[in-house]
């Protein structure tokens, strides 16, 4: 073949070729266009909607790329994870784009979000310790026990400014206060803790009186009390519920209102979301899958969380799940109470205990950018964190024996003991030597100037010097000036088995072929059977007791969070346990009631059967309050057995003792009257000389009448 043919053949492929992908990428680029257009079409039609239609529906892209139109409350637990796995792929760096996203879209249209400042000002915290109790006698004892108490203060007229947009790190050695002034600063101060002198607290100027702390604050414990019959997703749906994520429509439909007016199209993913995430009165919410996303609970999600009697999540994540259960990240979709929003400051009490420094820096850093990006304000008390954890801080508080050594910028630290003529060691963590620089044993070791002699340099003495550093008088001048109500946003403050086996014994034991009932023994009989009824009814409340108890701690955490009142926990746990108390009694009467030989009659069966039904229903009420009042299972054992009657089966002096088909009366006044070896007359029959008198007796009428019962 000649070179010119095969030129002209090449020249005929590449034509080809360009031809082809040419209508290729005018097939996909058509087809792309078509997309786009069916997107708008779809917007446009959702735009026409009402408001109130219009944020309950929403545009989803599906994994295959196909955007379809959706009711935002049927969004099942598929779609809400597919959707979150859009917002946040990899946690950290993508948490922190979607949140600039969120804050964008608010930021728009011209919506504000509000911010909390926190100040204490000359904050006292005392106690009252009970002296040591020494060998007096009882009345020198019981005054000690009433009256020898000695104050013992807990934090020493301290004073600062939490603000917002600014993640606070309270450092401390222990015994310092640390959880006293958390405590204090979120409103969550103890009966036996009081706040002395001028003291006080303030959230933008208003005193803790003027709203409702629980509600806009979050408090998190450093100890891990969870309902261990609940999964993780279940514990989280629970808590988003009780703190009132949802419920923002007015915010939503005022923010639909004003992108239409602008003509702003939003983010798709974003807008589902927080559509999704301010629908009140749904089982799950989308921000309960966020959470376990950034908190790394997914592979647990469905998990129970477990307890000393069942197995459930590791350590680290029941610590993970502590901080999740108060925190919800996104402010913006918590329920708005009757002026405010939920939950605008955090306090968080060492919540890295028992977690790797990885997982403590990725927890930290996903708060540090939702407290950055939605105005929050944040408190964290940390035990010993790790450079780059120390390093997500904006401000410091060092808190030693009760008094503040240091507040204000991170970066001004250790300008702040250079001053004092304290040198932190290169290689040596900031964070490990604030903690030891005010401590007696290990401070000489940071002494940096040689050429003075060194003296330990007390708390007090630190404190004093804060005072005139210059960080210190910029806190003191802005303390000196109130804050200003009218700069506070309106919306900142929230102002408001066995059973059945002891039934089959019962029923063998008093085992009847015919239903005499005319004899004292018969009587007898009955009225064994009658009591046996009685105690194994209400002995079956016992567990109550531990249960209750072991329960309580989780019922006053969530009560103290303001997630319910009290009659809402106790209410439900009677109402639940009814038909259990119905189908126990129901099995005890029926399977021993016609055996027993008690009076056929359907009108006495049912008669029985409510009595002991109001007997086991008054023992499990009395056993509950028995675990309330003890909250302790030695104190609450001791006081269920002070209610208990040391002689339920005695009448008119007269102390029954009943065993199989013989009924014993004591007798002092005959002693020629048949006894058995405890000196009881034996009432099978009637005693030699007393036929009258026994035939009389009130036990011999009351026969018929137990047989009947």
């Amino acid at each position: 073949m000649e070179s010119s043919d095969i030129s002209r053949v090449t020249s005929v492929r590449i034509t080809a070729s360009n031809i082809l992908r040419n209508s290729s990428v005018e097939v996909f680029s058509r087809s792309s266009r078509e997309e786009d257009d069916e997107e708008a079409l779809k917007w446009a039609a959702l735009e026409k909607l009402p408001t109130f239609l219009r944020i309950q529906r929403g545009i989803l892209t599906e994994e295959k790329g196909q955007a379809r139109e959706i009711d935002i409350k049927s969004l099942g637990l598929p779609e809400r994870k597919n959707l979150i796995q859009r917002l946040v792929k990899i946690d950290g760096h993508d948490n922190e784009k979607f949140l600039l996203k969120l804050k964008e879209r608010i930021d728009r249209v011209g919506l504000d979000i509000p911010t909390v400042e926190v100040r204490f000002e000359h904050l006292t915290v005392d106690a009252e310790l009970m002296l040591e109790a020494e060998h007096y006698p009882l009345y020198s004892t019981s005054q000690q026990i009433f009256w020898r108490k000695k104050p013992f203060s807990i934090l020493h007229d301290v004073s600062g400014i939490i603000k917002p947009r600014r993640m606070a790190l309270l450092l401390g050695p222990p015994s310092s206060g640390k959880t006293t002034l958390l405590l204090a600063l979120a409103g969550r101060l103890g009966s036996d803790l009081k706040i002395s002198g001028f003291g006080r607290v303030t959230y933008n100027g208003h005193g803790m009186d003027e709203f409702v702390p629980q509600r806009t604050s979050a408090y998190t414990s450093q100890y891990d009390l969870h309902a261990g019959e609940m999964t993780v997703r279940e514990t989280l749906d629970f808590s988003a519920r009780c703190q009132g994520v949802g419920g923002l429509s007015d915010m939503l439909a005022e923010l639909s209102r004003r992108e239409k007016a602008a003509n702003i199209k939003p983010d798709p993913d974003i807008d589902i979301y927080m559509k999704a995430a301010a629908l009140e009165g749904q089982k799950t919410s989308v921000v309960t899958e966020y959470m376990l996303k950034i908190l790394g609970l997914e592979i647990c999600a469905d998990t129970l969380v477990g307890d000393v009697m069942k197995r459930g999540i590791s350590g680290g994540q029941k610590k993970r799940l502590t901080t999740g259960d108060k925190h919800k990240t996104s402010y913006l979709f918590q329920r708005k109470g009757d002026t405010g929003w939920t939950s605008q400051s955090t306090f968080m009490d060492e919540i890295s205990t028992g977690l790797d420094s990885s997982t403590a820096f990725q927890i930290v850093n996903s708060l540090r950018q939702s407290i950055h990006i939605l105005n929050g304000t944040a408190l964290f008390s940390l035990l010993q964190p790790a450079p780059e954890t120390y390093n997500l801080f904006d401000d410091i508080i060092l808190l030693s024996d009760g008094k503040i050594v240091y507040q204000g910028p991170c970066e001004n630290v250790l300008e702040f003991f250079g001053y004092m003529g304290f040198k932190c060691p290169e290689r040596k963590g900031v964070a490990d030597f604030l903690q030891e620089v005010t401590s007696r044993k290990d401070q000489e070791q940071y002494w940096a100037r040689k050429d003075e002699p060194y003296s330990y340099v007390t708390v007090k003495e630190f404190a004093e010097a804060f005072q005139s550093f210059h960080i210190g008088q910029k806190l003191g001048d802005e303390l000196a000036v109130p804050f200003d109500k009218t700069k506070g946003h309106p919306a900142a403050l929230t102002t408001k088995n066995m059973l059945i086996i002891v039934a089959f014994i019962s029923m063998t034991l008093f085992l009847r072929t015919e239903m005499s009932r005319n004899t004292v023994e018969d009587g007898g009989i009955f009225m064994g059977a009658l009591f046996f009824a009685v105690l194994m009814i209400m002995f079956n409340g016992l567990t109550e007791l531990p249960m209750t108890i072991f329960q309580l701690p989780v019922f006053y955490k969530q009560r103290g969070l303001l997630f319910f009142p009290s009659w809402a926990y106790s209410l439900p746990k009677w109402i639940l346990k009814m038909p259990i108390a119905f189908a126990e009694v129901g099995a005890w009467v029926i399977m021993t009631y016609y055996v027993i030989g008690f009076d056929p009659n359907i009108e006495r069966f049912f008669k029985q059967y409510l009595l002991l039904l109001c007997i086991h229903q008054m023992a499990s009420g009395l056993l509950r309050l028995m675990a309330a009042l003890g909250r302790n299972i030695i104190v609450a054992s001791t006081l269920a057995h002070l209610c208990r009657d040391p002689s339920p089966w005695e009448t008119r002096g007269t102390q029954l003792m009943v065993t199989r088909g013989t009924c014993y009366q004591p007798d002092h006044h005959h002693p020629d009257s048949p006894k058995d070896m405890h000196g009881a007359v034996i009432l099978s029959g009637p005693p030699q000389g007393r036929a009258n008198d026994v035939s009389a007796s009130p036990i011999q009428g009351r026969a018929n009448d137990a047989g009947r019962a």
